[in-house]
This record gives structure tokens, C-alpha cells and sequence, in this order.
């Protein structure tokens, strides 16, 4: 009997592994931005064990525990009422980005547990994300804000695998962007490793606060990039510790 549920655990093993790699490889030949490709390999690469440690991670510092636990949500979104606040403010900005780029606030999905609230969160703050550290959305701007989740949100599988998935495609679609998309990476997580944690903040309070009060509070500033930097986080990403 143990070797007939052994030669199944290898099969499923393996299974698993070509699944995986279909839904990467999928994903690359997919535009920037595909959201449903996105949910499916996030299906497919992240494991009970790696969403045990993501949730062990998030919950060390007291807002993660406190998010978790009681499971915040933004709410609906009304940009047009937003974009009539101070041209300084959190709330404004989030709107004016969403309006220039044509993003509709993402629906808002029920919650059963820790980790559908999990992806819940991540996928209604998003965009927030972007503003609040800077990150524009284009191929670049995505990038980097992958390598500040990398960061922030670890030991995170589908992270690494967003960025590898991003790579490839710069390697097959866009070499002349090579630099550009490398020191885009860099930067996300050199600034998500400085900056406090971003993940569980209820943000539909800070509407009306300064964008800078926001970053100043939670550390976020650019800093300049080197070549030796790059290849440092490079490596620190390829062969974590």
C-alpha cells in the first residue's frame, strides 16, 4: 500500500509542477496586466505551507495581526466625489490616477477566511500602492512595485514568480528595456525593505491627507541606484536567505 500512495504523491507532485509552468508560461505570452492570469497562477503556486509563512510574516508586526483579524474593507469607491478633494491629498491622487489611466475601483469580493482576505486586501489596495510608493503604471512602474510586495509581503512565491514572469518577457519582448526594468526592480525592493509595512493600513481614513504626510509617515522616499546596488538585491532575490 505505501508504495502505491507514494508513486500517487510523486504523480501529484508532478502534476502540479507542469501546472504550474503551463499557467507561467501562459502568463508571459499574456499582456501586462492580465488580472485573471494573475488569480491563476496564484491558484496554482502557492501552497498551504507558503501561505502559512506569508501569513506568519504579516502577522509579527501588530497592524498585519490587527488586519487579519478583523478583516478591514475599503468599501465602495466613489472617484468622481475623491477627485473633488485637495489636489494634495491621498484620496484625490488615488482618483486622478484611476480616471487618467482608465481603472475602475475592483468589485468587491466577499471574504470566507484569513487567506480570501488575504487576496481581497491585496487586490482593492492595489492601485493605492502604486500611488503611495510612486510606482506609475506602465511595464516599468509594475515591476517595481512587485519587487516593494517582495519585500513587504514575504516569503511570497507568486511575487518571485511575478517578477520572473516579467523578466522573461523583457528578455523575449523588450531587451532595450533591460536596464530600465532591472533598476525598476531594484528600486521596489530596496524601497520596500526601508519602508513600514503598507499591508492592513485602513486607508479609507487617510482620503484626506497629504500624499507626502502618508509617505513621510511610513518611510517611503527614493533613494539614487547603483550598478553594485543592482547587483547586490539581484542576488540577494536569487539566492534568499
Amino acid at each position: 500500500m505505501a508504495p502505491i500512495m507514494n508513486l500517487i504523491k510523486r504523480l501529484k507532485q508532478q502534476w502540479r509542477s507542469i501546472l504550474i509552468g503551463y499557467r507561467f508560461w501562459k502568463i508571459v505570452q499574456a499582456p501586462y496586466g492580465d488580472f485573471r492570469g494573475i488569480a491563476q497562477l496564484s491558484q496554482a503556486i502557492t501552497d498551504e505551507e507558503n501561505a502559512k509563512q506569508m501569513l506568519g510574516f504579516l502577522s509579527s508586526y501588530p497592524q498585519g495581526k490587527q488586519a487579519l483579524q478583523e478583516r478591514p474593507r475599503l468599501g465602495k469607491i466613489d472617484l468622481q466625489q475623491l477627485h473633488q478633494l485637495p489636489t494634495h491629498t491621498l484620496g484625490y491622487i488615488y482618483a486622478d490616477h484611476m480616471l487618467k489611466n482608465g481603472f475602475s475601483p475592483p468589485p468587491t469580493s466577499e471574504v470566507h477566511d484569513v487567506a480570501s482576505f488575504l487576496g481581497a486586501h491585496i487586490a482593492e489596495t492595489h492601485d493605492i500602492w502604486h500611488v503611495v510608493t510612486g510606482c506609475d503604471a506602465d511595464k516599468a512602474g509594475e515591476i517595481k512595485l512587485q519587487g516593494f510586495y517582495a519585500a513587504q509581503i514575504y516569503p511570497s512565491k507568486l511575487w518571485l514568480a511575478m517578477l520572473a514572469k516579467n523578466l522573461m518577457k523583457t528578455a523575449l519582448e523588450d531587451i532595450e528595456l533591460c536596464g530600465a526594468h532591472l533598476d525598476a526592480l531594484t528600486q521596489g525592493w530596496m524601497l520596500g525593505k526601508r519602508a513600514k509595512p503598507l499591508f492592513g493600513i485602513q486607508w479609507n481614513t487617510l482620503w484626506e491627507t497629504p500624499l507626502e504626510k502618508v509617505r513621510q509617515q511610513l518611510n517611503i522616499q527614493e533613494l539614487p541606484i547603483s550598478t553594485e546596488a543592482n547587483e547586490a538585491v539581484l542576488s540577494r532575490i536569487a539566492n534568499p536567505v
